[in-house]
């Protein structure tokens, strides 16, 4: 199993920026992908981002330019530094990793991103 624990969310003013962090703990082995996913009220839950082992990136069309994934493999750790956020980013943002042959898939529980107007 892997445990993962969020944090970094809160209340920001549209152009503003957060970062969000994610450490995996337990079972940390062979993790391949890490990345971030986000669900809007009323919406489906959404990549943002992922970094694989290698550190290739892959962003939504929708943050392109305004986000950047990192990841420092030696703690386990991804971050998602968001900046220039718009009000249509508020969602509850999930950190998500991928470990093993077959890619099994966990789930952090989400911190709340809010950007007001």
């Amino acid at each position: 199993q892997v445990q993962l624990m969020e944090s970094g969310g809160g209340l920001v003013q549209a152009g503003g920026s957060l970062r969000l962090s994610c450490a995996a703990s337990g079972n940390t082995f062979s993790i391949n992908l890490m990345g971030w996913y986000r669900q809007a009220p009323g919406k489906q839950r959404e990549l943002v981002a992922t970094i694989s082992s290698g550190g290739s990136t892959n962003y939504a069309d929708s943050v392109k330019g305004r986000f950047t994934i990192s990841r420092d493999g030696a703690k386990n750790t991804v971050s998602l530094q968001m900046n220039s956020l718009k009000p249509e980013d508020t969602a509850v943002y999930y950190c998500n990793v991928k470990r093993g042959l077959y890619d099994l898939a966990y789930w952090g529980r989400g911190t709340q991103v809010t950007v007001s107007t």
